[in-house]
């Protein structure tokens, strides 16, 4: 603080002196408040950008059709960083199931599985612009039924334990957990990404692979 800043903040603490502060004090004071305010202003627009920092984002809300009729559904999340090397080792993802990252050199090829599948395996397959369509193994029969429908061309689907919802539908890098397979985002996340903008490889093959489960 400058020198004739602090005489100004000296004469306003004595009262009997309040009188005497001149309109080149006056000024200056309100250049002070000037500095001060932007100051202010600095600190909290550094706060609020800090805070936006994050991998994952979601499109929308959690319920609705979808943000546009045939694009990405509402509630799809989106996760970024992902790397895409390949290792012959088990992976300990951190989604369930994975959106991405290391996977096995071999696909799992494009079909409906009854039993759980290799998660690198699948994950592969998304590189390759597959939409993989997981469920819980106790999912009623009738709802697997309408999850066979919607595998056709670059989408695979099979049992996965441990699911946060129901059904989830994963393409690379992008995650969208539903209820039940009659709500009308499955299909949607089906039709826009299956070999869809998100894809690592486009006009890569679901085929040719694997179809060997986990167990």
């Amino acid at each position: 603080m400058g020198a004739d800043h602090a005489c100004i903040f000296a004469d306003l603490a004595a009262p009997d002196r309040v009188e005497q502060v001149s309109i080149g004090q006056t000024v200056a004071m309100r250049r002070c408040a000037a500095v001060l305010f932007v100051g202010v202003i600095a600190l909290a627009a550094c706060g609020s950008s800090g805070s936006k920092a994050s991998s994952t984002t979601t499109t929308g809300g959690s319920t609705g059709a979808s943000t546009a009729a045939n694009g990405e559904p509402e509630g799809t999340k989106t996760f970024t960083g992902l790397v895409r090397t390949h290792i012959d080792t088990p992976v300990d993802y951190p989604q369930k199931p994975p959106v991405g990252g290391p996977h096995s050199p071999v696909w799992q090829n494009c079909a409906f599985y009854g039993t759980p599948i290799l998660s690198e395996h699948g994950v592969h397959s998304m590189e390759h612009g597959a939409v993989w369509i997981t469920f819980d193994p106790k999912l009623a029969s009738a709802q697997i039924g309408l999850i066979k429908k919607l595998v056709k061309g670059q989408v695979l689907a099979s049992p996965f334990d441990g699911l946060p919802s129901p059904v989830v539908a994963t393409a690379w890098g992008k995650q969208l957990q539903l209820q039940s397979a009659d709500d009308p985002r499955l299909a949607q996340f089906v039709k826009y990404f299956a070999n869809g903008p998100q894809t690592p490889e486009p006009g890569a093959v679901c085929s040719g692979g694997t179809s060997e489960t986990a167990s």
